[in-house]
C-alpha cells in the first residue's frame, strides 16, 4: 500500500528496483567495516567470536559451512549466499516413537519464550528434532551474529539433555 492509500498491484511493484536487484551490504555497523562478500563477513564474525570466548573456531568451508560445539551440542553455521541467508542449525534428537504429540506440544511451549530467536523444527525426512535460527545476511552484523550463535549454542547446550531425559527413547 502506498502512502496515498491506493493499492500497488505485485507486478507494478516488481517492476520497480527491488531489494533483490540490489547489491547486498555486508558492513558492520559496530566497526563499520566492509566485505566484499557474506563469507568474509562471517569468517570474520567467527574469529572474533572465538577470540571473545577464548577458542580457535574454524573458518567457513568452501560449501559456506562450519560448526561450533557448546556442551553436549553443535551448531552448524551455514551461509547460503545464494539466498542471502544465513543458517544456525543444531541437531536435538529423534523424534520420539511413543508420546509424539506431548512432545510436539512441549517444542511449541518452549518455541514461545525460551528459544528467543531460534526455534525448534521437525525434519519430516530424519525423523528427527532441530533448533534452528534464519537471518538475512545484508545488514548483518556482528553483535546479531554473536547473540544468534550465543542464543543456538544456549538453548541447544540445554535443550538436547533435557529434552532427551523427558521423552527417552526406549
Amino acid at each position: 500500500m502506498r502512502y496515498d492509500g491506493t493499492r500497488v498491484d505485485y507486478h507494478e511493484a516488481a517492476d520497480e528496483e527491488t531489494m533483490s536487484e540490489r547489491e547486498p551490504i555486508y558492513q558492520d555497523r559496530g566497526s563499520d567495516r566492509t566485505y566484499r562478500d557474506a563469507v568474509e563477513m562471517v569468517n570474520d564474525y567467527l574469529k572474533r567470536f572465538g577470540a571473545s570466548v577464548g577458542v580457535e573456531l574454524d573458518p567457513l568451508d568452501e560449501d559456506g559451512y562450519t560448526d561450533v560445539r557448546r556442551g553436549s551440542a553443535t551448531v552448524g553455521i551455514n551461509v547460503l549466499e545464494e539466498h542471502g541467508i544465513l543458517l544456525f542449525l543444531s541437531r536435538i534428537m529423534e523424534v520420539p516413537k511413543e508420546g509424539r504429540e506431548a512432545f510436539y506440544r512441549r517444542l511449541l511451549e518452549l518455541n514461545f519464550l525460551v528459544t528467543s530467536d531460534a526455534a525448534f523444527a521437525i525434519d519430516k525426512d530424519k525423523d528427527a528434532a532441530y533448533l534452528r535460527a534464519l537471518r538475512r545476511l545484508s545488514g548483518l552484523d556482528y553483535e546479531e551474529f554473536e547473540d544468534l550463535l550465543h542464543t543456538m549454542a544456549t538453548v541447544a547446550d540445554e535443550w538436547d539433555d533435557r529434552l532427551a531425559e523427558l521423552f527417552p527413547d526406549d
